[in-house]
């Protein structure tokens, strides 16, 4: 056994949560090690002048969370993180080049954090394979809203919705809101999920006209006067493809007409958790009027299907809950348990603040290599929107690129208003090394030059 204190437990926290969390941080320093017998609870309360309850709380709570383990006659010892089976290659091979992926972590202490949240997961394994509420329990809206408490956003839990990914989440907004024939507005070169969504439920979309601040007041009172239109879709920060980020005064702007004409926003805020800096959603100045939907697809990872949502009202949300189980059933409880964990051990945060950097890295070298050519860029979009030379098609480029693994997609995807033009939203992110992007990069800055020979 060993004389172990945990430090800190008058953080502002629950006393058995700074326990727990102390505990954890004790592993990851490597004080504490798989194996190591904790102090009897009655001690340890009498040496930390507490109740015997609040550290009987707190090793449960580390247990709950995968750092510990109990036996009744032995003890409580820290548990064994390690992970026996080996990376199976058919999963690293499984990736789609057509998304907008985020860099993946590559420092080993993250990809530790990130697996010890496993344990927690494990722990409740049985609990977890369970059918579930459709929007998440209070524990999982509770992290939701630690964690969209970072983009300034406070409501109430009962506004607060966990949904399985913020593609789900638009086609259930959609089906509440609008019907087969609706008009939905977005920008003129628009994420193309909102597309595929809007065929599939036969809404017709309508491409506003901007400038290099977003959407143009004006275009959208016109669109409101002409269409009549059920809502605004708009991915206002580091928008996909083009990677505009709509300005403050812009946004003040948007959320005045939308008041004025009591139209409906939904906020794809799929990556605002990346700039360090960003504006403030619109959601702030209309929240009567917005779905805000923050994916963490891009800020964390896609394959957890995850997005933390907040309806205009908590009535939207109880309708938004009776989509979601009509169409997805329910968000995975596996992956609500792991992004919890994450979000409360601080892992999640990592994750974010490391695509962030690695984002600006990547964004260094694709400036390097594309000297001269005509692009735009953000420091910490994930990836760029190309305008081709004179010569060049995308079909053109795309021919010459197909056997390289760097993800290219033709403007056509993203056209709602007018005809394609000839650009290319180039990726920067998924597994990809730096090496590996810059290689990709040098191929794909010959193939913008006419009459190059690609070998």
């Amino acid at each position: 056994m060993i004389d172990w204190t945990p430090t800190d437990i008058e953080s502002g926290k629950p006393r058995y949560i700074a326990i727990a969390e102390a505990l954890a941080e004790d592993i990851r320093a490597g004080r504490l090690k798989p194996g190591d017998r904790l102090p009897p609870q009655r001690r340890l309360a009498e040496r930390l002048k507490i109740d015997f309850t609040t550290v009987s709380r707190g090793y449960a709570e580390a247990q709950a969370r995968g750092h510990v383990e109990s036996h009744v006659g032995r003890g409580t010892f820290v548990r064994s993180t390690s992970v026996s089976a080996a990376p199976d290659p058919a999963r690293a091979r499984e990736e789609d080049l057509a998304m907008n992926m985020p860099p993946e972590p590559v420092d080993p202490e993250l990809r530790r954090r990130m697996q010890e949240g496993l344990g927690y997961v494990s722990n409740n394994l049985i609990d977890l394979l369970r059918y579930q509420t459709s929007t998440g329990s209070e524990r999982d809206r509770v992290a939701a809203s630690i964690w969209l408490s970072m983009r300034g956003m406070v409501p109430s839990l009962d506004r607060i919705a966990v949904t399985p990914g913020a593609h789900a989440t638009m086609a259930a907004i959609l089906s509440i809101i609008a019907r087969p024939g609706d008009t939905i507005l977005c920008e003129d070169i628009t994420y193309p999920g909102i597309r595929n969504i809007a065929g599939r439920l036969q809404l017709k979309l309508v491409g506003l006209a901007g400038d290099d601040s977003g959407i143009l007041p004006d275009a959208l009172d016109e669109a409101v006067r002409d269409h009549a239109p059920k809502a605004l879709y708009l991915n206002p920060t580091l928008q996909n493809p083009t990677t505009l980020t709509i300005p403050e005064h812009r946004r003040l702007a948007i959320a005045e007409r939308l008041r004025h004409h009591d139209l409906t926003l939904i906020e794809d805020d799929a990556y605002g958790f990346i700039p360090a800096r960003g504006p403030a959603p619109i959601a702030l100045s209309a929240p009567d009027l917005t779905w805000h939907i923050g994916g963490l697809a891009k800020c964390i990872g896609a394959g957890l299907r995850l997005a933390y949502t907040i309806a205009p009202t908590p009535r939207c949300a109880h309708h938004l809950s009776q989509a979601i189980r009509a169409l997805s059933v329910m968000p995975s409880p596996l992956s609500m348990a792991l992004t919890t964990q994450w979000i409360e051990d601080g892992t999640a945060d990592g994750i974010r603040r490391f695509i962030r950097s690695e984002t600006a890295a990547r964004q260094a070298i694709a400036a390097e290599v594309l000297a001269g050519h005509s692009y735009r860029s953000a420091e910490n979009a994930f990836n760029l929107w190309l305008r081709l030379p004179e010569g060049r098609t995308r079909a053109d480029v795309l021919a010459r690129m197909a056997r390289r693994s760097i993800g290219l997609m033709p403007s056509d995807a993203f056209t709602v208003r007018g005809t394609p033009g000839e650009y290319l939203r180039v990726g920067l992110g998924g597994p990809s090394s730096r090496q590996a992007l810059r290689e990709n990069l040098n191929m794909l800055a010959a193939a913008l030059v006419p009459n190059t020979f690609m070998g």
